[in-house]
C-alpha cells in the first residue's frame, strides 16, 4: 500500500545546515517503496527555491512542487479570497513579499487602503512596523499569519520565530490571531494530502518535532503523526501535553523500520 510523507525541515531532516544523522538514508529508502514525499515547513524566512537547493545540497534530491512552506499557503489563501483591487500589507521578510507578488497580489504600506495584514517571521520587526499593523486593523483589515511558532530550532538552541510578531499584534488588539495558513491549518492539511500527496489522510504519516503544530495537524487532520526528538521537544515535555504522538521516535532514521508494511509470509 503506498504511503505519503509530509516532512517539517528544520529540526527533523536537518539543523541549520547540517544533516540529521540518517535522514537522507531514511528518505531514500521511503522512495524506494514506492512511497510519497513532501516537505512542509513554516519557515518563512526562506523561498522555496532556496530549499529545493539547500535539501540538494545536503544530497537529498527534491523537485520544486515537493517543497510547501508557510509563504507559499498564505499567498495561495489570499489569491483565492482577495476581490479585485485589495491590497494587503506585509511584516515580514523579502521571501513573504517575492511569493505574494509571484501569485499578483498587490502590496501596500497604507495602513488605510489594505484588506489584510500578513505576518510573517521578521528579524527586523520595530515598534513602527507593530503601529502600522495595528493602525491597518483599525481601520477593518484582517490579520493573517504565516505560522504560529513561537520559536526555530537552530544548533546549540532556538531563536524567537513569527509567534512573537503573533504575540506582539494580539498584545496591540486585544484580539487573537486565528486566521494562520501553515501547520496545523486544516487548510494546509488539505492542500498538502488533497492535491500533491493524492492519499486517503490515513495512508499519510506528519513527521516533525514540533507538538503544536506538527503532531496537532497530523491529529487535528486523521494522519499519523511520528515526533523525532531531534529538535524542539523533549520526550519529558509528552506528559502533559495536549498534542500526543502516535508515534515517537529518536530520529527520522527510525521512520522505515515502524512504516514498513508487514512481510506476508510471517503472518500468521
Amino acid at each position: 500500500m503506498q504511503k505519503g510523507f509530509i516532512f517539517d525541515l528544520d529540526g527533523t531532516v536537518y539543523l541549520d545546515n547540517h544533516l540529521i544523522d540518517g535522514a537522507r538514508e531514511a528518505i531514500q529508502e521511503l522512495r524506494n517503496r514506492g512511497d510519497k514525499i513532501v516537505f512542509l515547513t513554516n519557515k518563512s524566512i526562506e523561498t522555496i527555491s532556496a530549499y529545493v537547493k539547500k535539501l540538494t545540497g545536503l544530497g537529498i534530491e527534491v523537485e520544486r512542487g515537493n517543497v510547501v512552506n508557510s509563504n507559499f499557503l498564505a499567498a495561495r489563501y489570499l489569491a483565492s479570497n482577495l476581490s479585485k483591487g485589495e491590497k494587503v500589507m506585509v511584516i515580514g521578510e523579502q521571501p513573504l513579499y517575492d511569493e505574494l507578488t509571484n501569485m499578483g497580489i498587490e502590496i501596500s504600506d497604507d495602513e488605510s487602503d489594505v484588506s489584510y495584514v500578513v505576518l510573517g517571521w521578521d528579524r527586523e520587526f520595530t515598534y513602527d512596523k507593530l503601529n502600522r499593523a495595528f493602525q491597518a486593523w483599525k481601520n477593518g483589515a484582517v490579520v493573517v499569519a504565516t505560522n504560529p511558532d513561537r520559536t526555530c530550532p537552530v544548533e546549540g538552541g532556538q531563536i524567537p520565530d513569527c509567534g512573537a510578531m503573533i504575540g506582539a499584534m494580539e498584545g496591540a488588539t486585544g484580539e487573537k490571531v486565528e486566521l494562520i495558513l501553515g501547520k496545523p491549518s486544516p487548510l494546509a492539511a488539505k492542500f498538502i494530502v488533497e492535491d500533491i500527496l493524492e492519499l486517503p489522510p490515513n495512508n499519510c504519516y506528519m513527521v516533525g518535532d514540533r507538538l503544536e503544530t506538527d503532531i496537532r495537524m497530523g491529529n487535528d487532520y486523521g494522519i499519523n503523526s511520528v515526533l523525532v526528538l531531534t529538535g524542539i521537544t523533549e520526550k519529558g515535555m509528552l506528559e502533559h501535553a495536549k498534542d500526543q504522538p502516535h508515534y515517537i521516535l529518536n530520529s527520522i532514521k527510525e521512520l522505515p523500520a515502524i512504516t514498513k508494511e508487514p512481510d506476508p509470509k510471517v503472518l500468521k
